[in-house]
């Protein structure tokens, strides 16, 4: 006999059955339209958002630098701010945005690791907290006393109710 019985959240057999959230869990699962449309945003992005297609576009640019520069200041002043930093610095924002995202990802993984162990380990203390009550009631019993079995901790709105201390 235990004193006390547990009644786990059911959050927690929810939340281990469904895993970490990954970005890749973030896309559309929509109709066939909106799905096609989010395989072609990931494979563009995935193109454009490489160090390759950055190398690309630099090498791109720099068959305007010549007239640039025979323009003068002002052109070479335009080229740079609106060909080659916005066409290059596109392709590198976007690769460091996919490193972010892995990163994300693996820190999400290792976050619900670190709280299924967690809980893992409540469950034992839990055991283990029901090995004590029944050593606890045989005492109880020995002195003549009758324990009164606990489920779960009252809410503080229940306790009020019971004239209970919260």
């Amino acid at each position: 006999m235990t004193i006390y019985q547990h009644l786990p959240h059911p959050h927690i057999t929810a939340r281990h059955a469904q895993g970490p959230v990954k970005v890749a869990d973030q896309l559309s699962q929509g109709n066939a339209i909106t799905r096609f449309n989010t395989k072609v945003a990931i494979l563009v992005t995935r193109a454009v958002g490489s160090m390759w297609c950055a190398y690309a576009f630099a090498l791109f640019d720099l068959i305007s630098l010549p007239d640039a520069i025979r323009g003068g200041a002002a052109s070479v002043v335009s080229w740079v701010a609106q060909t080659f930093l916005q066409l290059v610095l596109l392709s590198v924002i976007m690769v460091g945005q996919n490193v972010q995202a892995a990163a994300s990802d693996k820190r999400s993984e290792a976050t619900f690791h670190d709280a299924s162990a967690t809980l893992h380990e409540v469950a034992h203390l839990q055991s283990h907290l029901a090995a004590q009550d029944v050593l606890l009631t045989r005492i109880a019993e020995q002195l003549g006393l009758d324990p009164v079995p606990v489920i779960d901790t009252p809410s503080d709105g229940e306790a009020a109710e019971r004239n209970l201390p919260g």
